[in-house]
């Protein structure tokens, strides 16, 4: 038997719970990724600092770069829709967290609850 077609107005809250989900799947990834990687480096740091390890060379230095400036970005989005959707308060703790965890797991994170956040709003009266 197949599933029942979805209604028009539980079509746009199911796909959210979808990329809801496969928000926080990324920031669940970002946060072992990196963090493998990090205490790797600290168990043998092979001389180098580590932030001269990611102006090693030139590519690690385009790389650095790279998350940098997604880093600076991403977090002034976080900090602007934060504030829009009324999460002041709270959305300033992911800031710090971005640069001592990983913006690798923060903004997934971040857009991951902001996902729900919208589903629940756009939810009918029912709960459907």
């Amino acid at each position: 038997m197949s599933e029942p077609a979805l209604t028009p107005d539980q079509a746009p809250a199911r796909g959210r719970l979808v990329l809801g989900v496969a928000w926080l799947g990324l920031s669940l990834a970002g946060l072992v990724g990196t963090w493998a990687f990090n205490l790797a480096f600290m168990a043998d740091p092979q001389g180098l600092g580590y932030l001269e390890g990611w102006f090693a060379n030139p590519a690690s230095s385009s790389a650095a770069v790279d998350i940098i400036v997604v880093a600076l970005a991403a977090c002034l989005f976080m900090l602007v829709e934060g504030v829009r959707l009324g999460w002041a308060r709270w959305v300033w703790i992911l800031v710090p967290l971005s640069f001592a965890i990983a913006i690798a797991f923060t903004f997934p994170l971040f857009l991951g609850i902001r996902e729900l956040a919208l589903r629940r709003r756009e939810r009918p009266a029912d709960g459907r």
